[in-house]
């Protein structure tokens, strides 16, 4: 073999193919999907590996012989082999111009380096770097991809055309679908790429086509249309929807995707999206004119901001308005989706540094669920709300002071309900004592109350008031104990108490803004009010006691298995209650407890459970089982119980039943009404370069009480995008503990 060392100069093999063409794919971004066969010449097209000793720009050349022409070139007979650092060309019969720096290869040539191979029926390459590959397959070994090009055309400056070009991620002998482009310029200095003719087939049918689409080389942001989405329904009909990305600056960008329902007409909805030296926001805006199921225009608005003032203050807008109460039954997806009772319409201005938070705020809710809820028991708007917390810990004594104070104005649009202003003055004192494995916390306060009211509606002062003194001892201890073979596990038992006095005040006479009930649980259990809000302040002569216990992993923390069981002993049964609350006579609270035990490798349990010792009966209670060995396949079974009103089973699945399917459900049963409340069945087929999911779902509409119907269908291609309604979203909401490999949303980031 002959070996030829030229001086270094401008020659490069630098074809920075790999990186653009796998931005040409628009849209590109893995997919989770089966293993693809390897390339019958994959060992043909392995990187090559690069010398430690060869110089990153400097050009070698091995050839079996080497003749030097009467015109100065020389000829490079044989197997020639040219390489610069990591990049290798191997070819036969090589014509290498010294003068010009140029090589001509006219039989088969092969290019490979560490991210792709290129194979063509000739090449050419120039002193400035320039390459030529006529008839040319290429492979991309980080994408698992593959294509062809009648010509590629790649300049040092980072210019590539292609002509003539196919690209899949699909294996040798399988073209299940296929990008394919009359011809691709990409620019890598300004980031951007044109193609023409660019159309989508799958299965041989074309599901996609622009006759020219520019789009972003690498992570840059571009302007064009994403790919499109479609689905149906019961209540629309089909859908197709064709999103358009507009990229207006570095900090701002929108997103416009008109619909076209086939039961109500076109609607169009875009987002814009900005970020300043302030902070960020969004605002969403959906119209469709004269709705045809409907029968008038429907409209959404959602504003959001977070914006920050130096280091202490911030503002955070989050307003959002439905044109009607059936919006979101026709528009949302999933539970959450369609069952949005309020819609928040609040704007905070906060002010917070190490001992001081102070948060002024406006707060208004728009009710969605006008039917089901009755305009007495909506709730106040805040015109506005000054709110102020303190906290000096570490004081003399080692004593921590603390102080809450709020001053609000409550307004309602329905007459005949109590508004005004109300005003709260809240000075704490605490004594934290600590020690190895135990603490005592002894703590007072001053609660005081104060109205300035706007009528007297139903009340006989226009201006009361309420004060009262609030004592607490809160102790517990942790005791520990390692064993095991290897004294690899931990066990803890930690009991804990709470003392607090709270005296009677007659409060009849105080209006009720923003306080109802609170739910009783182990967090409840140890609050100094039974109540959320401040217009009511129960009284209270009780001990609450609680007993946890917990099993860990001893070096890594982990916890295994967590139990706690509490209750609430009164010495003076509780006087205070709301209007129409009854009044209970037990000595007891109800005993809370809860269970969450994680010590079977891939299984789950969680329980809580509230007991009426009186009645000898359970108020409510839920149940849940788990089964998780994987991030894909996952078994869900649940109960659900509340005395009076709820009484459901959940379950739930995703699992694969095939090398290539997978399945998806979830049943939502009442056993008090004795019907299914929301169920859905899907499937999913995994090719080795695609997939394809279904699913089709049942549910009742909160506000009619009608049983409705969608389906959602998605196709994802690997290494290049998704076409259809995201049921991945879908399945990851609704079933517990699931989650899809499947990437996020092709929209860049802002």
């Amino acid at each position: 073999m002959h070996s030829l060392r030229p001086q270094r100069r401008s020659l490069q093999l630098s074809l920075a193919i790999a990186a653009t063409l796998g931005a040409v794919i628009l849209g590109s971004r893995p997919v989770r999907a089966m293993e693809c066969p390897t390339p019958g010449n994959a060992a043909l097209l392995q990187p090559p590996v690069r010398a430690s000793n060869v110089p990153e720009d400097e050009i070698h050349f091995q050839a079996d012989s080497v003749d030097a022409l009467r015109d100065g070139e020389m000829h490079l007979q044989g197997d020639v082999l040219i390489r610069q650092g990591s990049r290798e060309i191997k070819t036969r019969d090589a014509r290498y111009d010294p003068n010009r720096q140029s090589i001509r290869v006219q039989e088969g040539v092969e290019y490979s380096d560490p991210s792709m191979a290129v194979r063509g029926s000739g090449a050419q390459i120039d002193q400035q770097g320039g390459a030529v590959f006529d008839d040319a397959q290429f492979e991309l070994h980080e994408r698992n991809a593959r294509g062809m090009a009648k010509r590629i055309r790649a300049s040092l400056d980072g210019k590539l055309s292609l002509d003539g070009v196919s690209y899949t991620t699909c294996p040798p002998g399988n073209t299940d679908w296929e990008l394919l482009a009359d011809d691709i310029d990409i620019n890598q200095a300004s980031g951007i790429g044109i193609g023409r003719g660019v159309r989508v087939n799958f299965k041989g049918v074309p599901i996609f086509y622009t006759p020219i689409i520019s789009f972003p080389v690498g992570d840059q942001r571009k302007s064009g249309f994403l790919f499109p989405e479609f689905g149906t329904s019961s209540r629309s009909g089909t859908s197709l929807s064709v999103p358009w990305y507009w990229n207006i600056a570095p900090n701002y960008d929108a997103t416009f995707t008109p619909t076209y329902f086939a039961k109500r007409g076109a609607k169009l909805e875009t987002e814009f999206r900005y970020m300043n030296s302030l902070g960020k926001g969004s605002v969403q805006a959906h119209y469709l004119p004269d709705d045809r199921a409907f029968g008038g225009d429907r409209s959404f608005v959602h504003f959001i901001d977070k914006s920050d003032f130096g280091d202490h203050l911030r503002l955070d807008i989050d307003a959002a308005n439905a044109g009607d109460n059936r919006w979101f039954e026709d528009f949302g997806l999933g539970p959450e989706g369609t069952s949005v009772s309020y819609l928040n319409r609040s704007a905070a201005l906060t002010y917070q540094n190490p001992n001081w938070l102070a948060v002024l705020r406006t707060q208004n809710y728009q009710t969605i669920d006008d039917d089901g809820i009755a305009p007495v028991d909506r709730p106040h708007t805040l015109l506005p709300q000054l709110s102020v917390q303190a906290a000096f810990p570490d004081q003399p004594f080692g004593l921590d002071l603390g102080l809450d104070m709020e001053l609000g104005n409550f307004q309602h649009n329905i007459d005949g309900l109590n508004t005004g202003w109300r005003a709260e003055l809240y000075p704490q004192v605490r004594m934290p004592l600590r020690g190895s494995g135990i603490y005592l916390e002894p703590a007072a306060s001053w609660h005081y109350t104060a109205y300035e009211l706007d009528s007297t509606s139903g009340l006989s002062e226009r201006s009361p008031s309420r004060s009262l003194p609030i004592y607490s001892v809160d102790g517990g201890m942790v005791f520990e104990r390692l064993f095991g073979a290897r004294q690899q596990r931990l066990a803890t038992l930690e009991p804990r108490f709470k003392y607090l006095y709270v005296p009677y005040r007659n409060q009849d006479t105080l209006p009720l803004y923003d306080t109802a009930p609170a739910d009783l649980n182990l967090v409840q259990l140890f609050r100094t009010n039974r109540y959320s809000g401040i217009d009511r302040i129960s009284d209270a002569n009780q001990i609450a006691v609680g007993l946890t216990t917990r099993l860990l992993d001893a070096d890594s923390g982990e916890q295994f298995l967590s139990a706690t069981v509490g209750q609430a002993y009164y010495f003076d049964t509780p006087r205070i209650h709301l209007p129409g609350q009854v009044q209970e006579q037990a000595n007891t609270s109800d005993i809370v407890a809860e269970l969450d035990l994680r010590a079977y490798g891939n299984w789950n349990i969680s329980a809580g459970i509230q007991w009426d010792p009186n009645a000898t009966r359970s108020e409510k209670g839920d149940v849940q089982l788990q089964y998780r060995p994987a991030h894909d396949r996952v078994a869900n079974v649940g109960y659900r119980f509340r005395r009076g009103s709820i009484e459901q089973i959940d379950g739930s699945v995703a699992w694969p039943i095939g090398e290539r399917w997978s399945a998806y459900g979830r049943l939502v049963y009442s056993l008090e009404e004795e019907t299914t409340l929301d169920q859905f069945a899907g499937l999913e087929y995994r090719s080795c370069c695609w997939r394809l999911r279904a699913v089709a779902r049942r549910y009742v509409s909160d506000r009619t009480g009608d049983m409705d119907t969608s389906f959602l269908i998605q196709l994802e291609f690997n290494g290049l995008s998704s076409v259809g309604v995201g049921a991945d979203a879908f399945l990851e909401r609704s079933i517990r503990g699931y989650s899809s490999a499947a990437p996020q949303g092709a929209r860049p980031r802002l």
